[in-house]
């Protein structure tokens, strides 16, 4: 009995200090910023009170257009980089030799070596109209005087975004696809079926929970993005996280707090489909043990 007891105050323990941690260091600070979009911003200060003035402040302004705007940015920078991540997971899971898995994965890992505001900075000196692709098109003749619209624009922040989190996306695709059961794929192939509708009817479905995994990454990463918007974008781009900033630099705290409760909602409600809709399981290659 005494085993017992303490095994189950063992059990207690191990699960409960990472929860406890996990509450005071993510769910805590969340906790006060909610908490201060409440409260009423009076001169250089804040006092604590219960007002929606800094959510009405924000859907009634210049900033909600800027919410969709960062909607469609993040949104549509998510489909363009699926488009990309996908192929390369695939031919990762169906092509690549398993003794060269783990080499072609650390492959697409070395960019994060370096530093994010480093290589963001980084393409501001490729793009310019002095940088290199200016100065190979000039040189191929291909173009007369360089190209502006390759940066401070909205093809340059796209770019931006896409190298900054693509490489990201392609590991929870590889990891759907190479946990799937060949025999399913061999099964449509012996019933007749090519690899073309095999891939749409069958690879393609079983591979949903990397995929929309892979979005909600890609999708949280451009949402929230600021560092972007500003290098390649130029001052005069906003995004919802330079609407934040903006707000913290003039310290309206309460209005900064409802526009980053708002955005956390929006990822609460990924989150919430992701797991209605997605068998976590699947995501981790048990797709047998699927009710």
């Amino acid at each position: 009995m005494k085993s017992i007891r303490f095994d189950a105050l063992l059990r207690v323990l191990v699960l409960g200090l990472p929860l406890l941690l996990v509450a005071i260091l993510i769910l805590g600070p969340l906790g006060i910023m909610v908490a201060v979009s409440f409260w009423k911003k009076t001169g250089f200060a804040m006092v604590p009170d219960f007002t929606w003035h800094a959510y009405a402040t924000f859907l009634s302004g210049v900033r909600i257009e800027v919410f969709w705007r960062s909607l469609w940015v993040a949104a549509s920078s998510t489909v363009l980089m699926l488009l990309i991540a996908y192929p390369l997971a695939y031919i990762v899971a169906k092509k690549v030799r398993p003794t060269l898995v783990g080499v072609t994965l650390f492959l697409f890992s070395v960019p994060f070596l370096v530093n994010f505001i480093i290589r963001t900075f980084s393409w501001s000196d490729i793009l310019g109209r002095s940088g290199f692709v200016n100065s190979a098109l000039m040189g191929l003749g291909l173009t007369d005087a360089p190209l502006d619209w390759l940066l401070y624009s909205d093809f340059a922040v796209y770019l931006g975004l896409v190298t900054a989190y693509m490489p990201f996306m392609i590991f929870p695709i590889w990891l759907s696809l190479s946990g799937t059961d060949k025999r399913y794929e061999q099964a449509s192939w012996v019933l007749g079926e090519g690899r073309l509708m095999t891939f749409w009817r069958v690879t393609l479905p079983l591979s949903l929970p990397g995929v929309f995994a892979a979005a909600i990454f890609g999708f949280v990463g451009a949402f929230g993005e600021f560092a972007v918007s500003v290098i390649l974008g130029g001052t005069g781009y906003q995004l919802l996280g330079n609407s934040i900033i903006s707000s913290l630099n003039v310290i309206n705290y309460p209005l900064a707090s409802a526009m980053s409760t708002f955005s956390v909602v929006v990822m609460l409600a990924l989150l919430v489909a992701w797991f209605y809709f997605f068998d976590l399981r699947l995501f981790l290659g048990k797709i047998m043990g699927r009710r």
